[in-house]
Parts: structure tokens; C-alpha cells; sequence
């Protein structure tokens, strides 16, 4: 294996927790980032799923952000200023991680740059601009704006939604944008109601928008405004409309600004995850309206799912076949994302009068005909991807909580281990066979053990 293995572009969740998972199976890579440290500001993405703090433990930082974070397991949804109904998620049980723990992307940046620092096998380099990029048949070249170059049999795009990496591939990045903006405020105040979301349909203090309330650690709550497009952050501020915003919500409760900004958001994905030797992944490759927690959770799980097939590939264990099931598996599971939001934009902001009117009464009736309930979309949360379509699953696809470095097969009896390269655990659990992947995702179940050799054959698409 080269010394660098792999270039990982963009130092954000993404691109660190693609650096750390290709440590983890001892890949080395360079990580290249324009900046000269990690600037992530404020709540951001904020929303971690129980998937998301899974794949973090199996960097050794999943505890941690749990944690620190913020569990909440309540949700209410409003409309005006009349609750219609909540929703509250299962207690933990004998799951490790809490359903959901808000934890600032701020935060999840400086735990993970720190786990960065201390790995041996990721080299960060800072103030490392891509411009230009070169492919050959054995590898990929970056050619780097204040000079000098990187060399590695394969780069990692992980460089957000203005991906320079896309450009320089020429790459179109199809999709559309929404009318209008979202206005965001951390505030620090001690609010006289539990650590929950609250989802506001149509409030009097924002009439014909959204207003969204999630808790975070130490006192600070993450409020979105959904607001006209010509509304701006600064002016908001300037003008005093943000202080009136936030004593709608807070009342006569002190409060300090931890962080503001405006951004519009966008609906798009590339045609393929894959060009050549540089894949895309997180924000680089699909970017997607925030409700429902699917930006940095997709991207977490794209690096987990792209690292282990690197792994493979680079070791020798899996042909390079392998790797076009990233664009396969998580293409789909962008393209899924997708189709979600745009369901809760549709509902959330109605294209035609009439469509709003009959959202509006169904708002109303919710709150007495429970049945109802489940239309009312005010953005369906995320959870982990099942690749029941993949090529490489023979049955199964979804998420189980199995750690292990590489493939688990779970057994219920005992079965004698296959002669092969690719690295396996045998493991006395359940009845016949499951096999896990190293991504925590079911390859395969079946009644007969027996046939774990021809499984893991498939699932690594030898």
C-alpha cells in the first residue's frame, strides 16, 4: 500500500470521519482542507442519529458526543399557537445510543478534528486548496494553489455543496433551489418547558411560515424561522425584528445570541458518486432541505460505506468492482433523502391555494382525529438506509448494531471457517446465518450457515 492510500478533500464531519474510518482498517491518507483551521460556526447539523453516534463509536468518539449531547425523545407539533399533538420516540433500551442527541455541528467538528490530530495515519494538511486535478490509469493527482502536489491511488470528495473537486471534474450538479430562506438563531436561555423539538405550523408571530425549536447543551436552543427571500440576517439584527422573533418564543426570558445566520436551501444530487478514481461524498455529492436530519447523517454513513470498500480494494481482498457499489448503495440512499424532503416542502409550503387550504384543515382535524396524524409532515426524521437492492446483498440491507473491523457472521451453530483473504469473525448469535458487513449493514441472512463462504463471496462481489 502507497504511503498515501487515499486524498481525502474537505476537513468538515465528512471528510474526518472518512479520514478516521480508512485509519481504523490502517489506510493511511492526507487530508486536504483550503482553510487554515476548521471554521464551522453555530448548531448547523445539529441533529445526530443513533446510527451516526454508531458509526462514531467505532472511531472512539461516539460515547463522547452522546455524552455531551442533548437526548430528546418528545416531539410537538403546533399549529398557530394550539398544540395539535406530540410524538415520542422509544427510550433507549437495549440500544447503546439514544434514538436522536442534538449536539452543535460545531462541536462534533472540534471532537472529531481532536481524534484526527492523535491518528498516526491521517496527515491534515491546512490552507491546501485543490486546483487542479489529473487522473491516471493507477492513480489521481492534485495539484494544490500554493504549490506542490498529491499523489494517491484514490481521492474522497468531501468538500461540501460548493465542491471545487465537483468542478474541476466538470461534473453538472442537477437539482433545484427553494424559494424561500431559513433564518437561524442560537440562543442561551433557560426556557420554563423540557428539552424537545417543537414544530410550529402557520405561529402568529411568523404567519404563513414555519417556526422550528430544537434544544441543545448548556441552555442554548436552535430556532429556525422559515422567511420571505429577502429577508437578511444582518438587517434582522440591525433592525430589531430578530429580538422580536425571539420574545415570541422566549417571552419576557433573558436571553443571549450564541450565533445567527440566512441561507436558501437546495435540492441536488450528482449523476454519480463515482468518476473514474475521485468519489463524492456528503454535501459534495447530494445536498438536501435540513428537515428530518439528513445532511451530515447521510454524508457519516456515505463515508462509513465507501472506507471499507477502499479498504478491501487497497488490500487486495476485493476486486475493484467493489467500489462501484458505493455509487449503487448510497446514490440510492441520496436519491430516498431526496424524495422525503420534498414530500415536507410540499406540505410545509403548499404550490397552490387550494393544496394550502387543505393542508390547513387537515391541521385542524389532526388535533381531533388522531388517525390524521400521520399526514401531517413536518419532516420525516431520518433513519439509516436498507440497500435491499444492492448488488452485493443477498438479503437483509438494513443497519444492526454489530462492531466489529470487519465482516461478523453471526451463527447458531458451529460452522467451519471458510479459506479466505477477506477478513472474517465467526460469532455465535441468533439462528442459521446473518453476515455483517464492516459498516454495520446485513450482507446476508439465510436458515443454512453453510453457505456463508458463497455469501461472502457476493458481498464483496468477487
Amino acid at each position: 500500500m502507497n504511503a498515501v492510500a487515499v486524498a481525502v478533500v474537505g476537513a468538515g464531519p465528512v471528510g474526518m470521519t472518512m479520514a478516521l474510518s480508512l485509519a481504523r482498517y490502517g489506510v493511511p491518507s492526507v487530508l486536504l482542507d483550503e482553510d487554515e483551521q476548521t471554521t464551522c460556526e453555530g448548531s448547523r447539523s445539529i441533529c445526530v442519529q443513533r446510527a451516526t453516534l454508531e458509526a462514531f463509536d467505532r472511531l472512539g468518539v461516539g460515547r463522547r458526543m452522546a455524552e455531551e449531547g442533548v437526548t430528546w425523545t418528545c416531539g410537538r407539533t403546533y399549529y398557530r399557537d394550539t398544540e395539535l399533538f406530540e410524538v415520542r420516540f422509544p427510550e433507549r433500551g437495549r440500544e447503546r445510543f439514544p434514538p436522536f442527541v442534538n449536539l452543535s455541528q460545531e462541536r462534533v467538528e472540534q471532537i472529531l478534528l481532536e481524534r484526527v490530530e492523535a491518528e498516526p495515519l491521517v496527515e491534515v494538511r491546512w490552507r491546501s486548496r485543490v486546483a487542479g486535478v489529473a487522473q491516471e490509469a493507477d492513480g489521481v493527482t492534485l495539484e494544490l494553489e500554493r504549490g506542490g502536489e498529491v499523489r494517491a491511488p484514490y481521492a474522497v470528495a468531501c468538500d461540501g455543496p460548493h465542491s471545487t473537486m465537483r468542478k474541476l471534474c466538470g461534473l453538472d450538479f442537477p437539482g433545484h433551489g427553494h424559494r424561500d430562506r431559513f433564518l437561524i438563531a442560537d440562543i442561551r436561555a433557560r426556557l420554563p418547558f423540557p428539552s424537545e423539538r417543537r414544530f410550529f405550523f402557520d405561529p402568529p408571530s411568523n404567519p404563513g411560515r414555519q417556526v422550528l425549536l430544537h434544544p441543545q447543551p448548556e441552555d442554548v436552543w436552535r430556532i429556525d424561522w422559515q422567511v420571505p427571500p429577502e429577508v437578511d440576517a444582518d438587517e434582522e439584527r440591525r433592525s430589531g425584528r430578530l429580538d422580536e422573533r425571539i420574545r415570541a418564543i422566549v417571552g419576557d426570558t433573558p436571553y443571549e445570541i450564541v450565533w445567527v445566520t440566512g441561507y436558501t436551501f437546495h435540492q441536488r444530487m450528482l449523476e454519480s458518486f463515482r468518476a473514474g478514481r475521485i468519489f463524492f461524498a456528503g454535501d459534495a455529492a447530494h445536498v438536501m432541505a435540513p428537515f428530518g436530519a439528513r445532511g451530515m447523517n447521510s454524508g457519516v454513513q456515505d463515508a462509513e460505506n465507501l472506507a471499507w470498500k477502499l479498504w478491501g480494494v487497497l488490500e487486495g481482498w476485493a476486486p475493484e468492482a467493489l467500489l462501484d457499489t458505493y455509487d449503487a448503495e448510497r446514490r440510492a440512499a441520496a436519491a430516498h433523502n431526496l424524495r422525503v424532503v420534498d414530500e415536507t416542502m410540499r406540505f410545509m409550503v403548499p404550490p397552490t391555494r387550494a393544496r394550502r387550504l387543505f393542508r390547513n384543515v387537515l391541521l385542524r382535524a389532526s388535533q381531533y382525529v388522531r388517525p390524521l396524524q400521520r399526514f401531517v409532515n413536518s419532516g420525516r426524521l431520518s433513519e439509516p438506509f436498507v440497500y435491499r437492492e444492492s448488488p452485493i446483498v443477498a438479503a437483509g440491507g438494513e443497519r444492526v448494531d454489530v462492531q466489529g473491523r470487519g465482516f461478523v457472521a453471526l451463527v447458531g451453530a458451529a460452522v467451519e471457517p471458510p479459506t479466505t483473504p477477506v477478513p472474517l469473525e465467526l460469532r455465535r448469535g441468533g439462528h442459521g446465518l446473518v453476515l455483517v458487513r464492516p459498516d454495520g449493514h446485513v450482507a446476508a441472512r439465510t436458515a443454512d450457515a453453510s453457505r456463508l463462504p458463497e455469501l461472502l463471496e457476493l458481498a464483496v462481489a468477487a
